[in-house]
């Protein structure tokens, strides 16, 4: 056990070591990269993910699970941000960082969740279930992809058939993309993609809130508080003008009045807003 976490730190070390030779971007560098890679730029992305490998290994380190490899976690985590590279979309106005960290802890997690002990196999089928799972990693980072079997075996130099079979021998210690390859391979078995959670959906409603309550900040307190009870935010009901004009102890024509001042604010900040109602 002594022996396997030395050679894990030096793992360790060595993996961080080679991702810091990756300079850092600024926003414009992330947003010019951005239009690159939805112009379908592969060197954008590789760029774009290896600027950022930094985040992934913070991220993946901050799970505290003994049982499984921080390299493991790193590797999900660095499959999480791939993800995210692809689909970060410049248009939204957020540092990449920001967006990036919802789909790296996405796939972290699940990874954690669907993580079973490991079949005990042979000394021989053993060593070649490592050489499976160290290729898988090399291939995930330089095909920028999940690799299927057939990669897998040729990079090996093994038949399809005798990866498959090791694989599945290994319950779910790989990712179940690996178990699925194509129509003839995958008999009765039917993968479905979970929307139950999206980050990304999740962070364009953030992001939109912010901005529209970074919006109403702008405008005084008595006509942020009318404005958020006629338009019914912050979670209140749809007030008439009366029931405002009681709350406040005006009259009804006054919120008339404040209300169409506010409005008339809120519409000198038309950009800002056309990016929330964008998000959503």
């Amino acid at each position: 056990m002594f022996n396997k976490t030395i050679k894990e730190d030096s793992l360790l070390d060595t993996y961080f070591k080679q991702i810091k030779v990756y300079p850092l971007l600024n926003f414009d560098e992330e947003q010019k990269l951005s239009k690159l890679i939805q112009n379908g730029d592969d060197n954008a992305l590789h760029k774009l993910v290896n600027s950022n490998l930094r985040l992934a290994a913070k991220i993946a380190g901050s799970y505290n699970i003994p049982e499984i490899p921080v390299m493991d976690l790193i590797q999900e985590a660095n499959m999480g941000l791939i993800q995210a590279a692809k689909k970060f979309d410049y248009r939204k106005n957020v540092k990449f960082c920001t967006y990036a960290g919802w789909w790296i802890r996405q796939f972290v997690s699940r990874f954690i969740v669907n993580k079973r002990r490991m079949v005990r196999l042979p000394q021989r089928k053993e060593d070649t279930f490592r050489r499976i799972k160290q290729t898988y990693n090399i291939l995930c980072q330089s095909m920028m992809q999940q690799p299927q079997t057939a990669d897998i075996a040729k990079e090996l130099g093994l038949s399809v058939q005798y990866v498959d079979s090791i694989v599945n021998m290994t319950a779910d210690s790989l990712p179940l993309e690996l178990y699925v390859m194509n129509d003839e391979n995958t008999g009765s078995m039917d993968v479905h993609e979970d929307y139950t959670y999206c980050p990304e959906r999740n962070l364009l409603k953030q992001f939109s809130r912010d901005g529209t309550m970074n919006i109403l900040n702008k405008l005084k307190e008595r006509e942020r508080r009318i404005i958020s009870y006629r338009y019914q935010l912050n979670g209140c009901k749809r007030h008439t003008l009366r029931e405002i004009g009681n709350k406040l102890n005006i009259s009804p024509e006054t919120v008339r009045q404040i209300e169409l001042k506010a409005l008339k604010k809120i519409r000198s900040h038309a950009n800002e807003l056309k990016e929330c109602v964008y998000a959503v």
